[in-house]
């Protein structure tokens, strides 16, 4: 009897109860075809030697399937990377006050682009230009997709078949392989770099400029840092000399912040605000970043150069929508109270952390990584770490941290890894870093209210034994 003949139809698992709960709840359509792929992998299987599995357990990979199709791909995970902006886990974490702006924004039409007080088309940079101007000091602001995208429309408009002089120490490549030279390129200017990598020199820009000159341009190494033997021109310097040519000065600060972070104990990041004040026409930043907001890009500057940009039709293709437009308000506003920053912005919260507070959480979550542990080759410690800023901003500088270690006790054992993935799958996705034969679980931004979530799910860790190699079964 051929073995194949032995799985059932479609039909007849669709008529079984179980299934039928998950055709409630996930839609005829979607289970039929989740049956067929089912039973496709089975005979594939089957067909390589696999036994063929009975109904029961033919059901419970159906479900198992179906749970996983549901899931969404955009998940919240804990990040115990150590790196608290993490690019590639959305950055900043966003305050209350921009959550609940942003679903009061989606879940209702607002006055996005219309003016209540007149009744007519309004503006929607409105809704955050003048809170921008107001923390920077600039005379107008705009706001676009990323930071990327206000370099690449400021240098579109002003410098389109013109030239653009900037120190060729500050050529920087960000996130992806996006260099500064290809945004150039893309957006139509002419790159004209002047001085060598470590040291460039005012004469180096007043000789570089020419008639066909559209801008001096220097650019924040926001991603790396260049020690020892340097020379950098100063922004005023710059501002001056691009002044008496009668070109505008533009800075590029990346990551981007609008508050003086050395009064929370944190390095000195260059704000807009002393960028304008020391002659600057144009600012761009990130919102994600150290401003603790959504992911946007902000130029802030001369208002007549402002309104250039605002008039390139590529405005409208790098625009932001109502939800980022909702959180970006909320965010800023929280700067107009500085001293009550660390308390109500997310991002400042967990950078000024205090290393006592997180060595408090690694000692009520070691029992409970030890005892999910408990059958693995490995040793669990707490151990004091550094921590790092991210997405490009202060790439130098570590913050103290604490952590728990997971030490193998022996190292061709490969057990480091397969834990690392076990935590992978976790309800909740759990991130750490293997670095020198450990795996780092850094704890700095595990808040305080979600220690009884993440301690919960380490309890599945516990059902898994380990085969004779050490293996998580």
């Amino acid at each position: 009897m051929n073995q194949l003949s032995r799985l059932p139809s479609v039909s007849r698992l669709l008529s079984d109860a179980v299934v039928a709960e998950l055709v409630d709840s996930h839609g005829h359509a979607v289970i039929t075809q989740m049956i067929r792929d089912t039973l496709a992998e089975v005979r594939a299987a089957a067909q390589a030697g696999a036994p063929i599995p009975d109904n029961e357990n033919l059901i419970e990979k159906i479900t198992a399937n179906a749970k996983a199709l549901a899931l969404p791909r955009l998940r919240p995970v804990f990040n115990l990377t150590g790196t608290v902006l993490h690019t590639n886990l959305g950055r900043a974490s966003l305050p209350e006050e921009a959550v609940e702006a942003l679903v009061t924004a989606a879940r209702n039409p607002c006055a996005l682009e219309y003016d209540i007080e007149d009744g007519g088309r309004g503006d929607r940079d409105d809704i955050v230009s003048d809170l921008l101007c107001e923390l920077t000091g600039a005379e107008a602001a705009t706001v676009v997709n990323n930071n990327a995208a206000a370099v690449f429309l400021l240098l579109n408009t002003l410098a389109w078949k013109k030239k653009v002089v900037v120190s060729r120490g500050e050529l920087i490549e960000i996130g992806g392989a996006f260099r500064v030279p290809d945004i150039m390129k893309r957006a139509g200017a002419k790159l004209v770099e002047v001085g060598t990598t470590n040291r460039t020199h005012r004469k180096d820009f007043s000789e570089a400029i020419s008639s066909r000159t559209a801008m001096l341009m220097k650019i924040h190494t926001s991603n790396y840092t260049i020690q020892g033997f340097t020379h950098a021109v100063p922004e005023k310097e710059l501002a001056e000399l691009a002044h008496q040519h009668e070109l505008p000065f533009v800075v590029d600060l990346g990551s981007g912040t609008l508050t003086d972070l050395e009064r929370w104990g944190l390095p000195h990041e260059p704000t807009p605000r002393e960028s304008i004040a020391a002659g600057v026409d144009l600012v761009t930043f990130s919102g994600d970043k150290l401003l603790g907001g959504p992911q946007a890009g902000l130029l802030v500057g001369r208002k007549d150069l402002i309104d250039q940009i605002k008039k390139n039709p590529l405005k409208r293709a790098l625009r932001v929508g109502k939800i980022t437009l909702a959180a970006l308000e909320a965010v800023l506003r929280l700067y107009r109270d500085p001293d009550r920053l660390p308390e109500r912005l997310t991002a400042l919260q967990q950078l000024t952390r205090p290393e006592a507070d997180i060595h408090a959480v690694a000692q009520r979550l070691l029992p409970a990584l030890q005892r999910a542990l408990a059958s693995q080759p490995v040793t669990v410690e707490i151990v004091p770490l550094r921590s790092q800023i991210g997405s490009g901003s202060l790439p130098v500088d570590r913050l103290p941290s604490a952590g728990l270690a997971v030490h193998p006790q022996s190292r061709k054992s490969g057990v480091l890894h397969r834990i690392e993935a076990r935590l992978r799958e976790l309800p909740r996705p759990v991130i750490g870093r293997i670095e020198n034969d450990a795996l780092l679980l850094d704890l700095r931004c595990l808040a305080t209210d979600e220690e009884s979530e993440f301690a919960a799910q380490l309890s599945i860790l516990d059902t898994r034994q380990s085969d004779a190699s050490g293996r998580m079964a």
